[in-house]
């Protein structure tokens, strides 16, 4: 029986995938009329058209390449901060360790559409908006908070008498920190970059928020512009959709090997 429920369960989770996962691969090679009379149809005519407009257009090159410098600089720069700061945490055994992980922690509580707009103020003094580093830095202050909480966690199960012998040796923290814990946590940090990357690069609340100017919107942001006042484009958003997909299905393809470990490890100790 236990068997049978979890193959239903797995079933009814694949079609929920397949299905609307089909609708847009398909629907990007239909027409509109296709796409709504018949979304779960071949298309009658294989047509790169609507891929053919998207890049005619012009503006999906410099939305892709701003979704490019803001994912990857927030990606990297976060994982840096994130890193240090879990190592530090993760050695201090006292009080404070425990409270800086627990104002993290509370970070994690706190949804970001309740600061929209204290947000959009403080940008907008800071002469934030309409600007890629803009969307850096907010896209750092929403994702330390997970991040370190994920790596606080993982530097924990390190064996801390490896830091020992080296702090006896004569090796400062930072040192530790660069050539043993950085080398130990690459399951963890390859995890971490894969779940930071979906983050930034699917992110529309912000860009929606601080960017008004088309040559600094993102792809998230730019899909917007296909959805019309009294008609929707459904066959130019769903092509738009498979352009911004390609770099995620990449990057797990090349790292999930690193996200698989990332996720297990801990799992087993001994």
């Amino acid at each position: 029986m236990y068997k049978v429920l979890r193959t239903l369960a797995l079933t009814t989770f694949a079609i929920a995938i397949v299905i609307p996962t089909a609708i847009v691969a398909l629907g990007s090679f239909k027409s509109d009329v296709e796409v709504y009379s018949k979304p779960l149809a071949l298309p009658t005519n294989w047509s790169f058209r609507n891929y053919n407009r998207l890049i005619s257009d012009g503006g999906i090159f410099t939305n892709f390449k701003n979704s490019v410098i803001v994912t990857s600089f927030s990606v990297v720069l976060t994982l840096i901060l994130a890193s240090m700061a879990a190592f530090a945490i993760s050695r201090m055994t006292n009080v404070t360790g425990r409270v800086l992980f627990g104002l993290f922690a509370l970070g994690l509580a706190i949804p970001g559409q309740v600061n929209i707009i204290p947000i959009y103020l403080l940008f907008q003094r800071l002469h934030l908006t309409n600007s890629l580093l803009g969307l850096v830095l907010i896209n750092i202050a929403t994702t330390l908070p997970i991040s370190i909480f994920i790596l606080t966690s993982f530097f924990r199960e390190l064996p801390k008498e490896m830091f020992e012998v080296s702090a006896i040796d004569g090796a400062g923290p930072f040192q530790i920190y660069r050539s043993i814990a950085l080398p130990l946590s690459r399951p963890a940090m390859g995890a971490t970059s894969i779940f930071l990357f979906v983050i930034s690069w699917n992110d529309l609340l912000y860009p929606l928020l601080l960017v008004t100017q088309s040559d600094k919107k993102t792809l998230p942001l730019a899909l917007l512009d296909y959805r019309g006042e009294y008609a929707t484009s459904f066959s130019m958003i769903f092509t738009a959709v498979m352009v911004a997909s390609i770099p995620m299905v990449v990057m797990y393809l090349f790292m999930q090997r690193s996200f698989i470990a990332g996720l297990t490890a801990g799992a087993v100790k001994g």
